[in-house]
């Protein structure tokens, strides 16, 4: 069990790991964004790339971020009658909710997007857009986000197996995380980034926070 555990925490690192890294594919996407409007909107030129860019951005930030988000329990979780059993009760529908749900998923999803992903990488298939990408790198995220997703799972049900022998804490207690803009802001500080572009992430942190307390206000 120790060993199980150890491999755990390697998994949770790099889940950790990757969720840091992924935070820049927001900026990426903004900036990619803000370069097409204003090629379109000075030069009158646009082109479906830029589009699919984003596409591919914010695909590899929502697939390869799943397991990080499994990591964070930020998942969705609807436990109205769950929440009134005991904490080991509810440890254990974890436990099976694991086993016969989400790695059976993880695999479908890999076994059916497989064939698809290696048809398209043979015929290097293009978008149908004009100007379009190829296709398979964006399907590769799938079985890639899939996989960090199972693994990332693997982890959650070794450490709810540890919690119920007693050998380490509640793992299904959330961790009071950063937002991924606060995590961004950070992020452009440690790297030395121009002071324009924090103030600027400041700036829309800033009128995130204050939208968020006009809506609990109402």
């Amino acid at each position: 069990m120790n060993f199980l555990l150890k491999t755990s925490r390697r998994i949770d690192a790099l889940s950790e790991r990757l969720g840091d890294l992924l935070i820049w594919l927001v900026l990426a996407s903004a900036a990619v964004s803000a370069i097409n409007a204003t090629m379109r909107k000075l030069f009158d030129i646009s082109s479906n790339a830029f589009l699919e860019v984003q596409w591919y951005l914010f695909a590899a930030l929502f697939l390869l971020g799943a397991g990080y988000t499994l990591l964070r329990q930020g998942h969705v979780k609807i436990d109205v009658i769950l929440g009134r059993f005991s904490k080991r009760t509810q440890i254990l529908v974890e436990c099976f909710g694991i086993v016969f749900f989400l790695l059976p998923f993880v695999y479908a999803v890999i076994t059916e997007i497989w064939p698809i992903l290696s048809n398209a990488f043979v015929t290097k298939e293009m978008s149908e857009s004009p100007g379009g990408l190829m296709r398979w790198p964006v399907y590769a995220l799938v079985p890639l986000g899939f996989g960090l997703l199972g693994l990332q799972g693997l982890s959650e049900l070794i450490k709810r197996v540890g919690f119920l022998k007693g050998l380490c804490p509640d793992p299904t207690q959330a961790v009071r995380a950063k937002s991924a803009e606060e995590e961004l802001a950070e992020e452009i500080r440690k790297h030395q980034v121009a002071p324009e572009v924090v103030q600027e992430v400041d700036g829309a942190i800033g009128m995130a926070g204050g939208k968020a307390g006009e809506e609990a206000r109402k």
